[in-house]
């Protein structure tokens, strides 16, 4: 049986990379093989974990590029040249226009460490989530799996995975329990569900066959 290409965008440090290149070596990507990283800027770590497990990289500077839809242009023509049947976003900071989502329908996983309506949409990135949940009081976080659409994290959930707050957390171990419990683990579970097609999308929501989901 063929392989589903999976090309992995990034931006940074590629835990989320990492964890999916674990999940692959474990036989937990199913039927899924990532074949290309592309990071929107040089020198990232993320590149480096791709190349130590032989897997291609790509680097397609944001700056090298005029405008958002110069730039979404040529990355959907890396993805297209690539053969990429499963895009992944993981930690990728760069803004792109509909021409990708045109290119890969529904084919676009990215994973928000918050569940999803929660502490979501434009600025809500990075640490900047964990500080508005903290703010706010929240007793559960977690991270939302879910397929990229032209509307920021309101696309269709994949999957979602609490993670208790504590009393004490500040936003860098609130990040780091919620990469570990939650983004870690439903990441590679939603590549897989993708890569054996048991994902179908109607009305803006994601089922899942068997499994009793």
């Amino acid at each position: 049986m063929n392989k589903t290409k999976i090309a992995v965008l990034v931006s940074g440090g590629g835990t989320n990379l990492q964890a999916l290149i674990d999940a692959e070596r474990e036989g937990r990507l199913g039927n899924g093989r990532i074949t290309l990283v592309i990071a929107s800027k040089p020198g990232v770590y993320a590149l480096e974990r791709a190349e130590k497990n032989g897997i291609a990289t790509q680097v397609l500077p944001r700056k090298d590029y005029d405008s958002i839809a110069s730039y979404s242009r040529a990355l959907t023509d890396a993805l297209i040249a690539a053969e990429t049947e499963l895009v992944v976003l993981a930690g990728f900071l760069t803004i792109i226009d509909e021409q990708v989502y045109q290119a890969f329908p529904n084919k676009i996983l990215n994973v928000h460490p918050a569940l999803i309506p929660s502490f979501c949409g434009k600025g809500f990135y990075g640490l900047r989530v964990h500080e508005a949940a903290l703010e706010k009081g929240v007793k559960v976080s977690g991270a939302t799996v879910h397929i990229v659409t032209p509307e920021c994290d309101a696309g269709p959930i994949v999957l979602q995975k609490a993670v208790d707050v504590k009393q004490d957390d500040t936003p860098e171990t609130l990040q780091k329990r919620i990469m570990e419990e939650a983004e870690w683990k439903i990441l590679p579970e939603a590549v897989r569900l993708f890569c054996e097609g048991r994902i179908t999308v109607e009305n803006n929501k994601v089922s899942i066959k068997g499994e009793g989901r």
